[in-house]
């Protein structure tokens, strides 16, 4: 087996757009009365969520007419989030073909389809033309990928020059062993944890000026609290939510990633970017 199709094979659920549309009617919703609000549990893949994506994409200074890259979209919820809030024109490419179709889905019943276009793809080797992109974000997506090198070369091609890039990433930030599985990996094999100075080094090896770096291990602590003490005042977790993605190892995913960020081995760090 690739180790593409390794890493695809790990986020596959089988069934997803049914199991998101039959959480959303229990919550009252369909496909013709969902908004992206209802969809922020489940389609920000991220730690922090929406809060995140917000933090983040406040830093980039995207203008309406910016066409925005988003690189490992998943499903797309930072995508159509981008697009509604910002006006921006918002492309994004992931490796995981069932997240692509869910994804496009999920624009249409939120009548995002004009602004929102999701493609099936590495992010090794884009198939876009050179310089097209006035802007980019990757959110929690070089856990899986060894050669950020590459990662960013591929990156900064199709970036126009004077582009912002963000990233936000767990990234390793002190050796310890790591309790697995985790959202991104069942084990090691295709865990490719970085060091911020590792992604830092890649950065710049790609042509990128690298303009900030922002820990966000207290970030990630405080929000996990206020998670858990919402679902125990709710008396378990809502119908839709990272639940629906990972099914029943969605637990033990997320306790053993909080864990580690505890522990101090791992936390998730924003890097922004610009291409000269």
């Amino acid at each position: 087996m690739s180790y593409d199709k390794s890493v695809s094979d790990h986020y596959l659920h089988g069934n997803l757009l049914k199991a998101i549309e039959a959480a959303l009617s229990h919550q009252g919703k369909s496909p013709e009365t969902v908004t992206i609000d209802d969809l922020a549990s489940v389609d920000e893949f991220h730690i922090g969520g929406r809060l995140a994506t917000d933090i983040l994409i406040d830093q980039l200074n995207f203008s309406e007419q910016h066409h925005v890259l988003d690189v490992g979209c998943g499903l797309g919820g930072a995508a159509r989030y981008v697009a509604s809030r910002y006006n921006n024109r918002v492309t994004g490419i992931d490796l995981t073909e069932e997240y692509i179709q869910t994804g496009n889905a999920l624009c249409s019943w939120v009548k995002l389809e004009n602004s929102v276009t999701l493609e099936h793809g590495s992010a090794l080797l884009m198939p876009f033309q050179d310089s097209v992109f006035d802007g980019g974000y990757m959110l929690h997506v070089g856990m899986n990928i060894e050669d950020k090198t590459s990662l960013f070369k591929e990156i900064q091609r199709v970036l126009k020059p004077g582009a912002t890039f963000a990233v936000y990433d767990v990234m390793r930030v002190r050796d310890g062993e790591l309790s697995y599985p985790v959202p991104w990996a069942a084990d090691s094999t295709i865990s490719k944890l970085s060091t911020p100075a590792e992604y830092k080094q890649a950065l710049s090896n790609a042509g990128f000026e690298v303009i900030n770096e922002t820990y966000r291990r207290e970030f990630a602590m405080e929000f996990f609290k206020q998670l858990r003490e919402k679902t125990e005042a709710a008396g378990g977790p809502p119908s839709l939510g990272l639940h629906t993605l990972m099914r029943q190892s969605a637990a033990a995913k997320i306790n053993n990633m909080i864990a580690n960020i505890a522990n101090g081995y791992i936390a998730p760090v924003e890097i922004i970017a610009s291409k000269p």
